[in-house]
């Protein structure tokens, strides 16, 4: 059992959490709890972190689970646990996740793609809600600016509910250039925009497409605007400009999985 937050393991463990150069180079995130612990796929578990007295709670249910492979727990003191854990209410089990490896040509593969391309998102809970409703929504893949928030980060991963796990995404070094393949591909693209001429609800999404939403403060970055070949807006009552972008993205992506039970006439 490890006792001591001098550790070296526990140190790295800290720096895996506090910094993304960290979870980069080494190609790993954390995620914390029994529901993330439970969901993580075999092969990309590394490690696993149990309190002690979260052990003795859940014992059976955690060696059930890595009946599957080849990981064993590493128990720590509570107290070790607190020091490592990214909440106020440690909840008593840490894993060490490999990244996933999803890339943009896997995302434009099948008939009516639908997509969602985010241009410099910075609110972590915003990415981590968006990747959770995106599979709900039955959303095919999601493209991020290089400078937008990681989705590595310890908040985003916890909003996600796990579904980080299953929706795919890459981080495009060029968006603009990812939008161009996203085109050829044959899916036309959307951006949610205060100039749009007709209402979200107003076009007809039976077709690929993908929707590009900007960052929380500024909107969509001119050039990104530019290249999506319709714009939409979402209307709003009162004196209310805009929605969050994790809202407007749930309108938009529902307003697609609504369309796709109707049939084209």
């Amino acid at each position: 059992m490890i006792t001591s937050t001098s550790n070296a393991r526990v140190k790295r463990l800290v720096n895996l959490r506090k910094k993304r150069k960290a979870r980069d180079e080494e190609g790993v995130f954390l995620v914390e709890g029994i529901r993330m612990f439970r969901e993580v796929p075999v092969d990309k578990l590394r490690e696993v972190y149990v309190s002690e007295s979260f052990y003795k709670k859940e014992k059976e249910t955690i060696e059930k689970v890595l009946a599957e492979g080849d990981i064993r727990a590493e128990l720590v003191s509570d107290t070790v646990f607190s020091h490592i854990s990214d909440t106020k209410t440690p909840q008593g089990i840490l894993c060490v996740v490999q990244q996933m490896d999803h890339m943009l040509e896997q995302m434009l593969q099948g008939e009516q793609r639908h997509l969602l391309v985010l241009d410099n998102l910075q609110d972590p809970g915003n990415l981590g809600t968006i990747v959770r409703t995106a599979e709900g929504a039955g959303v095919n893949g999601i493209v991020m600016s290089a400078d937008c928030v990681d989705i590595y980060n310890p908040k985003t991963i916890r909003s996600t509910m796990g579904s980080v796990y299953r929706m795919p995404f890459c981080y495009a070094e060029n968006l603009e250039e990812a939008i161009e393949k996203i085109k050829r591909a044959g899916i036309h693209t959307y951006a949610a925009h205060l100039l749009g001429e007709n209402d979200y609800d107003q076009e007809d999404y039976r077709t690929s497409c993908a929707f590009f939403i900007g960052n929380e403060g500024n909107g969509l970055r001119e050039e990104i605007a530019k290249a999506a070949q319709t714009y939409v807006k979402i209307p709003m009552s009162g004196q209310v400009e805009s929605l969050n972008a994790a809202i407007a993205a749930s309108v938009l992506m529902f307003e697609v999985r609504r369309q796709s039970k109707v049939k084209i006439i």
